[in-house]
């Protein structure tokens, strides 16, 4: 349910090109777990983590296991969403990515083998080919850790073209402003972004969606609001438990 995205340069009021972060320098661990008070407007429906469960090997290399789900609904509108990603810890690559959507009557899961070395991905289905991809792959789930990993500048525009599916780049995050915020989890200082996807979901182009960062060393998640084919979906920061 949560969209995707990838890497490049940038347009917009500034003008610069998307850094790299350093491999292994990440503001976040194995142990971190964010829980958000899901709201469809005013209503409190549910409630959303996002979480790095352990470091894995996929295919010899060293993975982040991440997890972000959001469950909840009203009683015309349920869901209950997930998107496992496996995030090569040096390059911040997605290796592996499964996503399990049950929105109202839609029910879907989706499991992808993306290979980084080849630039290529592969749906598991009965009957599994190679796709192209991009080089260091990003998927729905991971680009949440990676956009916590990189310089961000107020004013400036940047283009992604690391989604590993290549039709849905190039995404743009444009970092709007800062701002000091009131969420359940307690008072931060914030830096906005306002992030579009060439796809369906919480970032699709014409939801208008925003994404709240702390303003510090751990980039936390801290507030997200879009809005999507049954409303405004809204996720605020109740609870976080650091990484290790």
């Amino acid at each position: 349910m949560i969209a995707a995205v990838a890497l490049a340069i940038l347009t917009g009021i500034g003008s610069a090109v998307a850094p790299a972060a350093p491999a292994m320098d990440h503001p976040f661990g194995v142990g971190e777990k964010l829980t958000f008070d899901v709201r469809f407007g005013p209503l409190k429906v549910g409630t959303s983590t996002m979480e790095v469960r352990e470091i894995t090997h996929i295919r010899g290399r060293a993975a982040y296991k991440t997890y972000f789900s959001v469950q909840g609904g009203t009683f015309f509108y349920k869901v209950d969403n997930l998107l496992q990603s496996w995030i090569d810890v040096e390059t911040m690559s997605s290796l592996r990515f499964v996503q399990r959507l049950d929105e109202g009557s839609r029910e879907r899961e989706r499991h992808f083998e993306i290979y980084p070395d080849r630039s290529v991905y592969v749906e598991v289905t009965k009957s599994p080919k190679e796709h192209p991809s991009v080089s260091n792959p990003l998927d729905d789930g991971s680009f949440l850790y990676f956009i916590r990993t990189i310089p961000l500048e107020v004013g400036q525009t940047y283009e992604f073209n690391r989604y590993f599916m290549p039709d849905r780049n190039p995404v743009k995050v444009r970092v709007a402003r800062r701002e000091r915020i009131v969420v359940p989890a307690g008072t931060f200082n914030a830096i906005v972004l306002q992030p579009t996807i060439k796809s369906k979901g919480v970032f699709a182009e014409g939801g208008q969606a925003e994404l709240w960062l702390s303003d510090d060393e751990r980039r936390m998640v801290l507030q997200l609001k879009t809005k999507v084919a049954f409303g405004s979906l809204n996720l605020f920061l109740r609870s976080f438990t650091p990484g290790r």
